[in-house]
């Protein structure tokens, strides 16, 4: 059997919902922008909290860094700011530069596993597919301690999360060019037999069921590898959204956590109340998924409830309308409203990309750009 968290016996107090926030960035050559194999330098360089709160990644150019749990926007943006710095620093120490792109953009010559045994089982059970280019992720977790109720959510987020998918896109280029999509990594995670749109549960009896017969299908390896884009955390009292691109800048990455708290404390409240979620078929949700990956928030996406193509700023718009009373009780409407004010004026981080190489026709100067933003405060 496969581990399952503690199942809260009390109905927790969800009015304030906490928030944790996983972030992964590459290691890139300050010469050539290729991605740089110095990951366990870089990790060792780290110092005090920094060095506590960062994780070792599948990619020899990858690290990550983990946030603190807390229930204030402020204070996470804090963290984040002192752990991109942090980071940034180990990596200058090591001879390369922190860039948050969702996406190897130039080369990545060095790509065997770090010399762990799950890294070297993923490896052998997934081939070339574990050898992929670097991708890098932002993942929020926010506290539902109840599992069944987590279940829940996760049903309820379904025909929204490719809305916040869109908001992230931050991967247009890989090897030099430009791929058409605006996250180009989700193209390449589709090719993980356990990373998608996760499915409809019926109780968390069913989701447990249905984790232990894809493990022993050979699908995964074991309940960590459950990669959809929400799940109930396998490791922490939270539902983990993981569907996006990690985001150039603090801002970007501080006003998805603030959406994604919103939109899990508003369906939560139907969850609670014993609401279904309105069913949508998978093939749909995983059409809605490509369309978000490939236009961002610059074309349409899919409406999963009313169905068709729609602007993407209209769903957007929509989603900050059914989420608003929820950003206002957790005291982050006024920050929220500023942010994707911003947005709608500056792009998503593909869409920044896209101006600058446009404008130099200079893939390191997207490069520069990147790094810039990683660390700007």
């Amino acid at each position: 059997m496969t581990y399952r968290p503690t199942v809260a016996t009390a109905v927790p107090d969800l009015t304030m919902l906490t928030l944790g926030v996983e972030e992964e960035y590459l290691l890139l050559d300050p010469d050539t922008g290729e991605n740089l194999p110095v990951a366990d330098q870089v990790l060792t360089a780290l110092r005090g909290s920094a060095r506590d709160q960062s994780r070792q990644e599948f990619r020899h150019s990858m690290v990550e860094m983990v946030t603190p749990v807390t229930a204030d926007l402020a204070e996470l943006r804090a963290q984040l700011v002192t752990l991109r710095r942090s980071a940034a620093d180990a990596a200058e120490a090591a001879g390369a530069r922190l860039v948050a792109v969702g996406a190897t953009p130039l080369h990545e010559p060095h790509r065997t596993v770090p010399d762990k045994p799950r890294y070297h089982a993923m490896s052998r059970r997934y081939g070339p597919v574990a050898h992929d280019p670097a991708v890098c992720g932002c993942h929020v977790h926010v506290g539902v301690p109840d599992r069944e109720l987590a279940v829940q959510v996760c049903n309820h987020l379904r025909p929204w999360l490719p809305v916040v998918q869109a908001i992230t896109t931050n991967s247009p280029l890989h090897d030099g060019v430009d791929t058409g999509h605006a996250s180009w990594r989700g193209m390449q995670l589709e090719r993980w037999p356990s990373i998608g749109p996760t499915p409809y549960f019926g109780s968390a009896a069913e989701y447990d069921r249905t984790v232990d017969e894809l493990i022993a299908a050979g699908v995964m390896l074991d309940a960590a590898m459950v990669y959809w884009y929400a799940r109930p955390s396998a490791s922490y009292p939270t539902v983990e959204i993981r569907v996006g691109d990690v985001c150039p800048t603090v801002d970007d990455a501080v006003l998805v956590a603030a959406l994604a708290r919103a939109l899990v404390a508003t369906v939560l409240d139907d969850a609670r109340a014993g609401v279904p979620a309105a069913p949508v078929r998978d093939c749909l949700v995983s059409a809605a998924h490509w369309r978000a990956a490939h236009d961002g928030l610059d074309g349409e996406l899919i409406d999963l409830r009313a169905g068709g193509a729609r602007p993407a700023w209209a769903l957007v718009d929509e989603l900050f309308a059914m989420v608003t009373p929820a950003l206002d009780r957790h005291g982050d409407l006024a920050y929220a409203i500023g942010q994707l004010s911003r947005l709608r004026r500056e792009g998503t981080g593909a869409t920044r990309q896209r101006r600058v190489l446009d404008r130099t026709d200079d893939l390191r100067a997207v490069v520069d750009h990147l790094a810039a933003a990683t660390v700007a405060t």
